[in-house]
Order: C-alpha cells, then sequence, then structure tokens
C-alpha cells in the first residue's frame, strides 16, 4: 500500500500538534501541518496529496478559498473539516473516505 500524504490546516497550535500526532502514528499516513494558508498553498501544489485536513482556527472564508483551490489543482483530494471529537473520529473520517472511493 503506499503512504498516504496528509496536509492539515489549522490556527489553533496545539491542536494541530494532537493531528500531526495521530496521522503520524499510523506508519501507513504521512502529515505536514501548517498555521497559514499561503504556506499550504505553497506546500499543494508542489507536492500529490490524498488528504486536507482543515481543522480549528480558521476564518469561514479562508475554509471556502481553500477547498476551492484543492479541489481545482487537485481533483482527487479528500478534504476532511476535523474539528475534534478525537483520533477514533479522525481514523473514521479517514477510513470512510477511503472506502468511498474504494482504496481499502
Amino acid at each position: 500500500m503506499k503512504k498516504l500524504e496528509f496536509l492539515i490546516l489549522g490556527k489553533n497550535e496545539a491542536i494541530l500538534e494532537i493531528l500531526l500526532r495521530l496521522v503520524n502514528a499510523n506508519e501507513n499516513w504521512n502529515a505536514i501541518g501548517f498555521n497559514h494558508e499561503t504556506l499550504a498553498q505553497e506546500y499543494f501544489l508542489k507536492n500529490n496529496l490524498d488528504f486536507v485536513l482543515l481543522s480549528s482556527g480558521i476564518e469561514d472564508h479562508v475554509e471556502k478559498e481553500f477547498t476551492q483551490f484543492c479541489i481545482k489543482n487537485q481533483p482527487e483530494v479528500e478534504v476532511i473539516e476535523h474539528f475534534g471529537g478525537g483520533s477514533g473520529l479522525l481514523q473514521s473520517e479517514i477510513y470512510h473516505r477511503l472506502h468511498l472511493k474504494n482504496k481499502l
């Protein structure tokens, strides 16, 4: 199985660190995190990603614009809005999306 690549965007540093730790705990997943959308966009354009996780602290208009940017530039990317609920919920959201795309 190919390692899944994640970009996490969130403005709450503590939550961003937790999400990075949770995603990177899976040996088949690799995540990088950003707290500013411009830096995240630059990284996004240079890398082929499987998932984008949007976390807490992002303004509504930034969330919408960033989601549109991602889908426009990499239509196959999965964008998930994740604002909490524990590691089990996050993993369930990811596995659900993989199942829907027949990648499990």
